[in-house]
């Protein structure tokens, strides 16, 4: 049987044979937040069914390509749309795109998502930095052997965000008079949306967002070394905050709204992290 470390290898091969950029950096975009890769200059754009051992994502919101690019002039893998466990993929399903661009040589990745505002605080359309996660999924990508070519078989976790970069994200969104939080997101199974009694479960652990991706693309990222920064979208309160009917079309209708201070934020914070990265080498 095939490795996943020589799967993620033949796809990260393919990938880099369709461009001449070598992006440091990598934006995972969640569902009604892909206009981010549609503006990077100088694209080439990959279908996910086109790319070895790719999964596919099937979820409405998610476009399904992989969008290698230039934003400014920092090149960029941009993956517009990602696969969830609620799709039926595993969780090493859902982590094997960041298996693949950590083989292409992605030192950092933004991970982006949709969430449920579980904090009172928050408002629709709200953008908030992920500080930390609960994994209540049930799984990890980590599960089975250990291939010590990715990393080592018990990653720490102790900062699984980047402080350094949430503290970048505040200091762009400040400058470009964005308000940005910062907040603890809980990730379940789905595709349910959670009931008022789960949020209130939830709420009562520390819970601030809650979601139903994210959380194994972290856990393979840091497993690999990769730095993460995680910003969520708040597309609509969480169930019994407001008393309002939850609906996917709500949440992609207000990804869209929020499109505009979403790209100028991941813009403005990219050279930092470019930075980052480079002070490293």
């Amino acid at each position: 049987m095939t490795s996943e470390f020589n799967l993620a290898e033949a796809a990260a091969q393919f990938v880099l044979a369709r461009s001449g950029l070598r992006p440091k950096i990598g934006v995972v975009l969640g569902s009604g937040l892909g206009a981010f890769a549609d503006q990077l200059s100088g694209q080439s754009s990959i279908p996910y069914a086109e790319i070895p051992n790719f999964p596919q994502s099937t979820a409405i919101g998610h476009a399904g390509r992989l969008v290698i690019g230039k934003a400014g002039d920092i090149p960029i893998f941009a993956m517009q749309g990602r696969v969830h466990l609620y799709e039926g993929y595993s969780a090493k399903d859902v982590a094997f795109p960041i298996r693949v661009l950590g083989r292409m040589g992605v030192r950092a990745v933004i991970l982006t998502n949709a969430a449920g505002g579980i904090n009172r605080a928050y408002q629709q359309g709200g953008l908030v930095a992920i500080s930390d996660h609960i994994n209540l999924q049930g799984t990890n990508p980590l599960m089975g052997a250990n291939d010590e070519r990715f990393g080592p078989r018990f990653p720490d976790m102790t900062e699984a965000y980047s402080k350094p970069y949430r503290d970048m994200a505040r200091t762009a969104a400040r400058k470009l008079g964005i308000e940005l939080q910062e907040g603890i997101y809980a990730g379940l199974l789905g595709p349910s949306y959670e009931t008022p009694a789960e949020i209130r479960y939830l709420r009562t652990i520390g819970a601030d967002l809650v979601g139903m991706s994210t959380i194994p693309e972290t856990i393979a990222a840091r497993h690999m070394g990769m730095k993460v920064l995680g910003i969520s979208c708040v597309t609509n309160m969480a169930a019994g905050t407001t008393g309002a009917i939850i609906n996917h079309e709500e949440v992609l209708e207000t990804g869209k709204r929020v499109q505009r201070d979403f790209v100028a934020l991941i813009n403005a914070l990219l050279p930092s992290i470019e930075s980052d990265i480079s002070g490293q080498t």
